[in-house]
């Protein structure tokens, strides 16, 4: 058996009346977990918040499915964006980046959900 899986797999759940009342709290917040590019793509929605807690559940997923814990990257460092086809993509950069080149990642798919209540997504991490 081999020390380093082939596959990691991450997920996590963000409940979005929580999320938004934080958003609320700090104002700052947003551009700490937020790249200006992920803010900019979710401004043009009525609500955004429910996107934002989607893309920072794949952020929090994308270090389970690393295997790191949080804190191991900065968030702006793992962005969530839209290929042209609309689906979702992870872009990493820093230690985030370096940390998946450490491991041996090939690629990354991110999976996300949301209802007006609940964001969750779902990472996983091609060795």
């Amino acid at each position: 058996m081999s020390a380093v899986p082939s596959a990691g797999v991450g997920i996590d759940l963000v409940d979005v009346t929580r999320f938004r009342a934080l958003l609320g709290r700090r104002p700052g917040l947003a551009a700490r977990l937020f790249s200006t590019e992920e803010r900019a793509a979710l401004a043009r929605r009525r609500d955004p918040v429910p996107g934002l807690a989607a893309r920072f559940a794949a952020k929090e997923a994308a270090l389970k499915a690393l295997g790191v814990g949080l804190g191991a990257a900065r968030w702006t460092e793992i962005e969530v964006l839209r290929l042209a086809s609309g689906a979702p993509t992870l872009r990493l950069s820093g230690r985030a980046a370096t940390l998946a080149r450490d491991r041996g990642v090939a690629g990354l798919a991110v999976s996300l959900t949301h209802t007006d209540d609940l964001a969750g997504a779902v990472v996983v991490v091609a060795r």
